[in-house]
């Protein structure tokens, strides 16, 4: 059996590969349900790095909008840290870096994520929270993905 961090650090990364898919056109659009909408819990909480708090309905609504809308985007994910496993729940940490984003105000980005979410699979996304990096952090990068 994997230890926990490999287990949450894959869950994290293929989620994160679905959202390149998804917002460069890759991935058909019956995939959303199936990859992204069966991971997010139904009363999960997403907290934007610019503060905005959006439900799974404003979720699914904005990646419906997005496909194939950001055919450049990339996303790195880099730092994967379970800080605290209480229960079947895992609280786990990740820096999100992205090049050539176009809803997020500048192309190239890094973000702060914490994710509370179910230990087991299938994952359950039940409390995301993101917060930019330092100005000086995002503009040094690391961008060589």
């Amino acid at each position: 059996m994997s230890d926990p961090e490999t287990v949450i650090r894959t869950e994290i990364e293929d989620l994160h590969v679905f959202f390149v898919d998804w917002f460069t056109g890759a991935a058909p659009k019956e995939q959303l349900e199936t990859s992204f909408g069966v991971a997010m819990d139904a009363d999960v909480v997403f907290v934007s790095p610019d503060g905005a708090r959006l439900n799974r309905t404003d979720l699914m609504n904005g990646f419906t909008s997005g496909h194939g809308g950001n055919p450049g985007f990339r996303i790195a994910i880099r730092d994967v840290k379970v800080r605290r496993e209480i229960g079947d729940l895992v609280l786990a940490t990740y820096t999100e870096w992205q090049r050539g984003a176009v809803r997020s105000g500048r192309a190239e980005n890094g973000r702060f994520t914490t994710v509370l979410m179910t230990r087991d699979a299938p994952h359950r996304w039940l409390h995301v929270h993101e917060t930019w990096l330092p100005e000086a952090e995002q503009a040094a990068g690391p961008y060589d993905f």
